[in-house]
């Protein structure tokens, strides 16, 4: 089937797709996501449907978005899915995923195979809607999710490692080669589940203070919070929070940074 339509559809650079090609792998992630019909399932960028279509026959309807019109158009007309598939061909960075949810009454469960140009910020937008998510299951790069769910001390802990791990429990699931994709890409992925918490364990009061704070450190991450963050906090208000000044930004745990944001108000 894939190679058919290459002949016609060759991957576009621009919106950096790797179409998931290998059978073992997409039997594998339909296993972890386990889709029921009784919930609201939404793919973001089914590209060729290698998950759609698998998906779409263990349930009675799904949601996906695609921006490439082309692809989007024909999933559309596929008789296959007929009236088992509401395709949005948009911009994934402008769906209110609020309006998706009340549209069914059900909280969410996102799945995706996501380009290394959009994950980063796609995480971000994803998180305004925390309330009204169950889980997110993605195919990253590598790198990303080292990012993901790396702890502070390490090297890949930054501003994503903090906020993704203020919103969401994350685990690893499955490493996926690069020879399992048509273009193969450059570098290996893996699946991961993001779960928003009920109770959110390191609450602050402004989310937008915790995101400055984190944002302004980490921009200067090789100096030593009481010069990065010396702007918002004295050392004494450092001491008085428990948190070392002289410590570097991958330093600070996700518990401080939270506890930080609730000082400054």
């Amino acid at each position: 089937m894939y190679k058919k339509f290459y002949k016609r559809y060759f991957p576009r650079k621009r919106y950096g797709q790797h179409f998931l090609t290998n059978q073992v792998v997409i039997d594998k992630i339909i296993s972890i996501i386990n889709p029921q019909s009784s919930e609201d399932i939404i793919e973001i960028g089914p590209g060729l449907g290698a998950l759609t279509k698998p998906i779409c026959q263990k349930i009675d309807h799904m949601t996906v978005i695609e921006l490439d019109r082309n692809l989007s158009d024909r999933l559309k007309s596929n008789l296959f899915f007929k009236k088992k598939l509401t395709v949005y061909q948009q911009d994934v960075m402008n769906t209110d995923f609020n309006a998706l949810s009340s549209q069914s009454g059900k909280l969410l469960r996102i799945f995706g195979n996501l380009p290394y140009n959009i994950s980063t910020p796609l995480m971000f937008h994803l998180f305004k809607y925390n309330k009204v998510i169950l889980d997110m299951h993605f195919m990253f790069q590598k790198e990303i999710v080292n990012r993901l769910i790396a702890k502070e001390n390490h090297k890949d802990y930054g501003r994503l490692s903090i906020m993704a791990q203020y919103y969401c429990y994350i685990t690893t699931l499955l490493e996926v080669p690069s020879t399992s994709f048509f273009p193969k890409p450059k570098v290996n992925s893996a699946i991961v589940c993001l779960r928003p918490y009920k109770i959110i364990p390191n609450k602050v009061k402004h989310v937008y203070i915790l995101s400055c704070i984190t944002a302004q450190a980490f921009n200067q991450r090789r100096k030593k919070i009481k010069n990065s963050l010396g702007k918002f906090f004295t050392k004494t208000q450092f001491m008085d929070l428990g948190i070392d000044p002289s410590l570097r930004a991958e330093n600070i745990s996700v518990s401080e940074y939270s506890k930080l944001a609730n000082f400054f108000i």
